[in-house]
């Protein structure tokens, strides 16, 4: 079809089918798949998967997982599923639906759910439905989002998202509330002495061990080029440590 295309990630290992125009994947879901400390066996949710790219990466990453993409944006979830063919994976999942209202078998039944949720919460939606779809948090607030995430866990399972820095505290909060425990963040900085703009966080459900936070990942050198941590991630397929 001339308004998808084929793209590699994590320097060819994996091929993800993307439209055109509307939202694509950029380096956050790569990001967001590193820092899953899974181990094969483990059932995975991934809410709010787009066209695949993070739970892709993830089985890249980490054989042997029983992975399950959830998706509101029925183009997305089709991509998403001709992403499984492209990629040879067994065991792996796209069902088509709501994070907000899940299908039953969905709840209490995974060990780690990872998201990259909609980031904007103020602002102009972009004119692109699917992008104001992915971007704009619409009736899901972060409270909201992170709730239904917690549902489909395990007791003790993990929650691993990436979102907008300038949001930890609300994430913070949410997570709090929720009653979460053994909160480690991860901070993204575009340079070096810059503020980070991402963060990933790995929030255990009904954990009480102590909060950390690691001391980050520096995506690029002053030349705009990819420092060699970063390229280890993004291009090596090597694991974030959180």
């Amino acid at each position: 079809m001339n308004d998808t295309t084929t793209d590699l990630l994590l320097g060819g290992r994996v091929a993800v089918r993307q439209p055109v125009s509307g939202y694509r994947a950029a380096i956050d879901p790569v990001l967001l798949a590193a820092a899953v400390r899974a181990k094969p066996g483990d059932k995975v949710l991934d809410a709010g998967c787009g066209s695949g790219a993070a739970m892709f990466c993830l089985a890249a990453r980490v054989p042997g997982l029983a992975l399950s993409g959830l998706e509101v944006q029925h183009t997305h979830a089709v991509l998403a599923a001709e992403g499984i063919g492209l990629n040879k994976f067994t065991d792996t999942f796209i069902i088509t639906g709501d994070i907000l209202r899940p299908p039953p078998d969905l709840l209490n039944a995974f060990d780690i759910v990872i998201t990259n949720p909609p980031y904007g919460n103020t602002g102009t939606p972009p004119p692109v439905e699917s992008l104001a779809i992915a971007h704009m948090e619409g009736e899901a607030d972060i409270e909201t989002w992170v709730d239904a995430c917690l549902d489909c866990l395990r007791p003790k399972g993990r929650l691993v998202m990436i979102h907008r820095a300038d949001r930890l505290s609300e994430i913070l909060a949410a997570l709090e509330a929720s009653g979460t425990g053994d909160i480690r963040i991860l901070p993204i900085f575009p340079k070096a002495g810059v503020a980070a703009r991402r963060v990933i966080i790995d929030a255990g459900k009904c954990r009480r061990s102590p909060d950390t936070l690691y001391p980050g990942l520096i995506l690029h050198e002053a030349d705009g080029t990819y420092t060699p941590a970063a390229d280890a991630v993004l291009r090596g397929a090597g694991p974030l440590a959180t």
